[in-house]
């Protein structure tokens, strides 16, 4: 348990964007290293995913939390509400290897819950002028990350999703993002917008359009879960002309049964995030990682998926992870940056 202020998950996503907690300086322990995030230096490894971070007051909380990456919740082009709750529905599990069906919902979180935002934004005035602030008021240590994506519609061609995709981002570096993180996985739509990374060459059509538009700024490419291999090879060789880094993994996607055992979310699958998905994400950020190495690749991997410890950070490292990103573990527990510095 924490005595942090913390995300309330019993209330809406509008609520808890307008109520972020204000920021502690509770002091933090320094760790001895060399950490790059996407060709900057930081202090640690240690970052947040864009999930917890709804704006840049939710950023500066964090980034006074021990965490000196920290990503902008996912804008776009134009707003979009979030879905209704429940939001975030804890699930019981073990660890997942994709395909699951039908897990179990629960009352009580433990390490492990379905997510469903379906990844609203505000309007791109306001997240400019808000990422301009956060970056202005932020340790120029830290870096800011943020996440983008298309916006695509119903009579749209792929093309214009990628066009949508590169204006977003460029507005996003214009405001002065540190990088640009392109949302390439979200189980919570069905549209493909939110499963690039499944089609290689629509992926790379539009890591090539985002790139063109914000030139030098460091791309980071978030993924979902790929079960094999020889795809996450396939994968890499697509993206690594345009990308930076990319990160891994966003959730596993999975239908969700309620207490009654009727299926949750018109029985629609939802990104599980948390605990289950972290044996899942090491071995794909290993597959990655091993890849780029043995390919002398000039490409970063970022790991995501279940991180709670100091041993969690460490196992992502040692499977070839350059950082580490937080982001159910933040959610409930907000210091836990804190404490794996203090356990390093």
């Amino acid at each position: 348990m924490s005595n942090f202020p913390s995300y309330d998950a019993a209330k809406t996503y509008q609520w808890n964007y307008d109520h972020a907690p204000a920021i502690i300086d509770a002091g933090e322990p320094r760790l001895n290293g060399n950490w790059r995030f996407a060709g900057h230096s930081t202090p640690s490894p240690l970052g947040v995913a864009a999930g917890p971070l709804l704006n840049g007051d939710w950023c500066l909380y964090y980034a006074h939390l021990g965490f000196d990456v920290v990503t902008y919740k996912t804008v776009r082009s134009s707003m979009r509400a979030c879905y209704d709750l429940p939001n975030l529905q804890p699930v019981k599990c073990d660890q997942l290897s994709g395909g699951e069906q039908n897990l179990p919902s629960c009352m009580e979180m433990h390490g492990s819950w379905a997510v469903s935002y379906g990844m609203p934004s505000q309007d791109p005035v306001t997240w400019q002028d808000d990422i301009r602030r956060t970056r202005s008021l932020l340790n120029p240590e830290k870096k800011l990350s943020v996440s983008v994506v298309g916006s695509i519609q119903e009579d749209w061609t792929l093309d214009q999703l990628a066009d949508d995709y590169a204006h977003c981002a460029q507005l996003a570096a214009a405001a002065g993002a540190d990088a640009i993180e392109t949302n390439f996985s979200c189980p919570n739509v069905s549209t493909c917008d939110g499963q690039l990374f499944q089609n290689l060459s629509d992926a790379e059509q539009v890591a090539r359009r985002v790139r063109e538009a914000i030139g030098t700024t460091p791309l980071l490419i978030k993924v979902g879960h790929i079960p094999n291999s020889t795809e996450v090879h396939r994968l890499v060789e697509a993206l690594v002309p345009y990308a930076d880094a990319l990160v891994m993994t966003n959730s596993i996607a999975a239908t969700v049964i309620g207490t009654d055992g009727q299926q949750l979310f018109d029985g629609q699958p939802r990104g599980i995030c948390g605990s289950a998905i972290r044996d899942a994400s090491v071995r794909q950020v290993e597959h990655a990682a091993n890849y780029v190495a043995e390919n002398n690749l000039k490409l970063e991997i970022i790991g995501v998926g279940g991180i709670s410890t100091v041993d969690h950070v460490k196992q992502y490292l040692d499977a070839g992870a350059s950082t580490v990103q937080l982001a159910t573990a933040v959610m409930t527990t907000p210091d836990i940056g804190l404490r794996i510095r203090e356990q390093w």
